[in-house]
């Protein structure tokens, strides 16, 4: 029971991250009821998603991530190259917006008693995260166990204090604008990734491999409703007026005391992300590229931070790009890769059975998504 729990909260603990802060500004920008509808779509596709990585996991022996699992199965230079750039790029910059916003928070929190600049704040949120990244996943599995609770609790404190400043019509509004469309698209599948973190799940529920189904439609599940509550909590108060981070916003209805517990949610919830996330990217480099522990945890983490240094802090580009981007050339690749498993002999713990028109559909809205956020980027 122990192990399904740490698996769980790991699996939810990665998830619950700093897209988290982006919804209830995207929900400001295409209207509550839209938003309400691109979640059960890609709520549904995103499950689905987990359920066939976690297969592929299962079908394969030994310790791996997507770009071994690429080499294994496809057997090609180019879309090993792929995925593995994109797996990086996508980790890169996850970390990178966990950065951004984690470190804002901390600002927030700490700055008005000890002053400093927003800059040795997040220095201080790398410096903790790199070194619990390089001492690995058992200190943090149990980690997420811990913070996870506390998130909950969090969250149901600040549904509590925003419920006298709800206002209806913030729900009923019809505020899609054409051009905003595409907005919430990878910022909904940045939020609702738990993929890369899958293979950690195996390796903690080692002998119990059975549960992974359970665990990965419960854990994909849990994010959902979490993320719905705090779309509730911030945009019922702020509408419109919604800050991209989210919080900021929320200090009228909140008071400083109310707010301050926003900010260690914040923090809580970046920094837990930011843990997993920088060891399944330190994985990368340990197990696929035979890298040593410490050079793997400089590489999975010092990007991230130079290009903190470098200027890069618009939270919701980075997070969009990585969503439908990285994300989604990861997404392909898991697709072929399946395909591939499914002839092998190795009977899995669970074997799903999805028609080849499922499949097709998939390939095409990750390719189509990709398409769309790259004209996006390079066009002026």
């Amino acid at each position: 029971m122990y192990q399904k729990l740490l698996a769980l909260s790991t699996f939810c603990g990665t998830i619950i991250g700093v897209g988290l802060f982006g919804l209830p500004y995207v929900t400001a920008k295409v209207g509550f009821l839209p938003m309400i509808f691109y979640f059960l779509v890609l709520g549904a596709v995103m499950t689905l998603i987990h359920l066939i990585y976690g297969e592929i996991v299962l079908r394969t022996p030994g310790k791996h991530r997507l770009p071994g699992y690429n080499r294994l199965y496809l057997k090609s230079p180019l879309l090993e190259a792929l995925s593995y750039l994109s797996t990086i790029v996508g980790l890169t910059g996850a970390l990178l917006a966990y950065l951004v916003v984690g470190g804002e928070f901390l600002t927030n929190l700490l700055q008005p008693y000890l002053g400093g600049s927003p800059l040795l704040y997040s220095s201080v949120f790398f410096s903790l995260g790199f070194l619990m990244i390089y001492f690995g996943s058992g200190p943090v599995s149990k980690t997420e166990f811990f913070s996870l609770g506390i998130f909950f609790f969090v969250q149901a404190v600040l549904l509590a204090k925003a419920l006298p400043y709800l206002e209806p019509n913030h729900f009923t509004t019809a505020q899609l604008n054409p051009s905003n469309f595409f907005l919430p698209y990878g910022v909904i599948l940045f939020s609702l990734a738990g993929t890369s973190v899958i293979p950690e799940m195996r390796e903690i529920l080692k002998g119990r491999e059975r549960s992974l189904k359970n665990m990965i439609i419960v854990g994909s599940i849990i994010p959902i409703i979490s993320y719905l509550i705090f779309i509730v909590t911030v945009y019922g108060v702020t509408g419109s007026a919604t800050t991209p981070e989210a919080l900021a916003g929320l200090n009228a209805a909140l008071g400083n005391g109310g707010l301050r517990l926003g900010f260690v949610f914040g923090i809580l919830t970046t920094f837990t992300s930011f843990l997993t996330l920088g060891i399944t990217l330190k994985k990368e480099f340990q197990y696929d590229r035979k890298l040593p522990a410490l050079l793997s945890a400089v590489l999975a983490c010092l990007p991230a931070y130079l290009l903190y240094l470098a200027g890069l802090k618009d939270f919701i580009g980075i997070i969009g790009f990585v969503g439908a981007g990285a994300l989604g050339i990861d997404l392909v690749v898991i697709m072929a890769i399946y395909l591939k498993a499914k002839t092998s002999r190795r009977t899995p713990a669970y074997s799903l059975r999805l028609p080849g028109y499922l499949l097709a559909l998939l390939i095409i809205l990750f390719l189509a998504g990709v398409g769309l956020e790259l004209t996006h980027v390079f066009t002026p």
